[in-house]
């Protein structure tokens, strides 16, 4: 029996420095130095375009399309607007319930409908509800592609994962055209729970036979503000 621990801890010694060996690599490859990693990511040649060049209404259309092209709805409306549009999605979807985030601007919320807070709630009473409503951090136009941020406006990830129906409010300035302009947004977020979704959940086998609500909602309708 002595033999056998004396194997198993020979085994486990030389598995911590085949460990250390590995990570002392990486630290050679990569350095150990923020300064110089940020100024060798900085001069990386990047030949792609890093900022939109249309005007905002020309952006905001391209997210309309992209969103539409992506079977989602889509409810244009002002600032003053919201209350009522969501009203009318509501409307459309049968819906007189939805979750929200506790800390969604309450003045989004049409009155005759309800808008229990989902902090706390478990996952069973999440996949019982209606649906859910939302804010965002950031859209990005060329993709069709809503981010949300797991924290103020956007509700936990299992509250935009369960329900089978996510109604998202995005505001005009929270658009951006390209994909890098997207990530720029997202600086200082980088220890953050983040979600991107470009229209409903689907999926399709080998066969391409297509299956919607897989990884989320099944259903998604958009409030594009401005």
């Amino acid at each position: 029996m002595v033999g056998e621990a004396s194997k198993g801890e020979a085994a486990l010694s030389a598995r911590v420095t085949a460990r250390a060996a590995i990570l002392e690599k990486i630290e050679g490859a990569v350095g150990n130095n923020s300064v110089v990693r940020d100024a060798e990511y900085a001069a990386i040649p990047r030949e792609y375009r890093l900022a939109g060049l249309a005007i905002k209404e020309d952006i905001l259309r391209l997210l309309a399309d992209r969103l539409h092209d992506y079977d989602a709805g889509v409810y244009r409306c002002g600032t003053h607007e919201i209350e009522q549009t969501v009203a009318s999605a509501m409307a459309a979807r049968n819906k007189s319930s939805l979750l929200r985030p506790s800390d969604l601007p309450l003045d989004w919320l049409p009155p005759g409908y309800s808008f229990p807070a989902v902090d706390g709630l478990p996952y069973d009473e999440i996949d019982r509800g209606e649906g859910v409503i939302t804010g965002c951090v950031a859209a990005i136009a060329f993709t069709g592609t809503i981010i949300l941020r797991h924290s103020v406006g956007d509700g936990r990830r299992a509250l935009t994962l369960i329900p089978d129906y996510h109604l998202c409010i995005v505001l005009a300035d929270q658009v951006v055209e390209t994909v890098p302009e997207g990530f720029a947004r997202l600086k200082g977020m980088e220890t953050m729970p983040i979600t991107t979704v470009s229209g409903p959940s689907a999926t399709a086998d080998i066969e391409m036979n297509r299956v919607k609500g897989v990884h989320g909602p099944r259903f998604l309708d958009v409030v594009l503000v401005g």
